[in-house]
């Protein structure tokens, strides 16, 4: 029996003034900034994850100054979580078995880390998650924005939680109850990278019309925590180069905070071209480096992560206000891809929305667009920050690493010396999951087995990236058509979603595994850790992350 033939039970309904999807750092400070414009506002904050920052993933080395503009006595706060500050700044390029340090007088002024604090953006969450309820914001945690809720001419009116006690099958367990009807006056959507109701929005009314496409990587991290003789607190530290050949964008770093904690994690561009390539296996092949294994030396693993970052910048925002609502944070694009953060342009995202929304509210305004968050971002400090970095990502997809970094510098001197770039504002081309070639093409890539020490494999990751599902719901990982992976992708490709997946989600499994014949696309979808690498990178975009049950997936303790 599926769903369809349930006669399913009215929802109840809430009704508040602003409604947002999402409890990260954009989301909540546009609660907070709501209350702190008018305490009288009624504001209401769904997260799908168990609690604020369980599905929180970041470096993270945060620029203070979206917090310094939201919580100006943040730093003099006792339950303040960021507590470690920069102190040593370092870039390198890795050679196989060498590292090349670049002078820090040739990084641009804006790549320099100094003033930023080093620690855990889901510890931080929590902080402003407390700070939101404080001032009268009320939270709901577990609680997935599964649907959109239309009246009039298309108006967004808020969003509907997801049910909760559907068997796989369809039925109703006894568990069942029915999701709610959060309605808002306006409702500001900030799931973070390519979340469902964002991917909705922008295809419903075009808000990708007349911008580039926009680009994506998958951030892969861990934390250890090591030897004191090895801890370092406050040192950060960035490479590029091996294990990705010239062709294939992406990064590692390294940042050292309190308590003897090391987040390691490495990047790679998903405009990536081999479809034999594994971001995961990159991530485990980079800790055997001669310049950085020794640093695991009897040191503890203690989680793992994965997640999608938006990559294409001041280019690829769409336009983030819709009948109804607005786009802020991730949900919008907001990263600075060569400073790889997010976070302080997130903020002032939620604050920026959160005034322009109080000012419609207070004028009597309802269900339209905000079109003065529209007009307000780009001569804001967040647009500043994307345009002078708008061709870095461009030039690197072009030129390859070596001549895409030398030419995103030079670039970024010049537009912090002449206030200007030789390029003007490059293209990004291709989406993401147009750039792979076909097998026939490529040299496939192999990876030694990993050793349960320094590097592991998927489902271990899984493991202490404590992912919990419950395995009779519905699967919250949709195909279009099910016999493309198969039938398409598995000639094709060798069906990338076995690799790019950093989770073993995907298998193929075959009825004669020796003679390679009875192939089947299995989906593991209980191993999700909602990365959503898989919406972005499946070549037939054939792919379709939505949220699981409330509450389902990783719970990220300090990541």
């Amino acid at each position: 029996m599926s769903e369809s033939e349930v006669k399913l039970p009215p929802r109840e309904s809430m009704d508040f003034d602003i409604v947002i999807v999402g409890a990260g750092p954009a989301g909540l400070a546009a609660a907070i900034r709501l209350k702190q414009i008018d305490a009288d506002l009624s504001v209401a904050v769904v997260e799908k994850g168990a609690e604020a920052g369980a599905h929180i993933l970041s470096g993270a080395v945060i620029d203070p100054s979206g917090l310094d503009e939201l919580l100006p006595g943040w730093r003099e706060d006792r339950e303040t979580p960021l507590k470690t500050q920069v102190t040593k700044d370092r870039y390198y390029f890795l050679s196989p078995t060498r590292a090349f340090r670049l002078p820090n007088f040739i990084m641009p002024p804006l790549m320099s880390n100094r003033g930023n604090f080093v620690g855990s953006l889901g510890s931080t969450v929590r902080f402003l998650g407390k700070k939101a309820e404080a001032l009268g914001a009320d939270i709901f945690p577990g609680f997935a924005g599964a649907g959109l809720l239309y009246g009039d001419e298309g108006k967004v009116l808020g969003v509907a939680t997801g049910d909760m006690g559907i068997a796989r099958d369809g039925s109703l367990k006894r568990s069942f109850s029915r999701g709610i009807e959060l309605r808002g006056k306006y409702t500001l959507i900030a799931e973070g990278a390519r979340g469902s109701l964002a991917k909705e929005l922008i295809a419903k009314f075009a808000l990708g019309q007349n911008r580039e496409p926009q680009k994506f990587g998958i951030g892969l991290k861990e934390l250890w925590r090591v030897k004191p003789a090895l801890h370092r607190p406050g040192l950060v530290q960035h490479s590029f180069g091996w294990p990705l050949d010239n062709e294939t964008g992406g990064g590692s770093f390294l940042y050292q905070f309190e308590d003897g904690l090391i987040a390691v994690g490495f990047v790679v561009h998903l405009n990536y071209a081999n479809p034999t390539l594994s971001p995961f296996d990159e991530f485990q092949r980079f800790k055997t480096h001669p310049f950085i294994a020794p640093l695991f030396g009897d040191a503890e693993r203690l989680c793992f992560g994965a997640r999608a970052i938006t990559e294409g910048g001041y280019q690829s925002v769409p336009k983030l206000v819709f009948p109804g609502g607005a786009l802020i944070g991730c949900a919008a694009g907001f990263v600075n891809v060569p400073r790889i953060k997010g976070t302080h342009n997130a903020i002032r995202s939620g604050m920026l929305a959160a005034e322009c929304a109080a000012r419609a509210l207070k004028a009597g305004r309802a269900h339209d667009e905000l079109v003065d968050y529209e007009k307000a971002w780009r001569n804001s400090p967040i647009g500043r920050d994307l345009y002078r970095v708008r061709n870095v990502k461009p030039l690197w997809s072009k030129y390859g690493t070596i001549g895409g970094i030398v030419l995103g510098g030079l670039d970024m001197w010049a537009n912090e010396i002449l206030r200007l770039s030789p390029f003007g504002t490059l293209p990004h081309g291709k989406p993401d999951y147009a750039t792979l070639k076909p097998l026939s093409e490529v040299s496939p890539i192999e990876y030694p087995k990993p050793d349960g020490k320094l590097t592991f494999d998927r489902l271990s990751s899984v493991y202490v990236s404590d992912t919990n599902h419950e395995e009779d719901q519905p699967c919250h990982l949709h195909l279009k058509d099910a016999s493309i992976p198969v039938a398409q992708n598995l000639p094709l490709y060798g069906e990338p979603a076995r690799l790019y997946c950093p989770a073993a989600v995907y298998e193929v499994v075959y009825e004669d595994e020796a003679e390679k014949k009875g192939a089947r696309f299995v989906i593991n979808a209980q191993n999700c850790v909602h990365c959503k690498t898989c919406d972005i990178k499946d070549p037939a975009q054939n792919i379709d992350w939505v949220p699981p049950e409330g509450g389902g997936g990783p719970n990220y303790p300090y990541m």
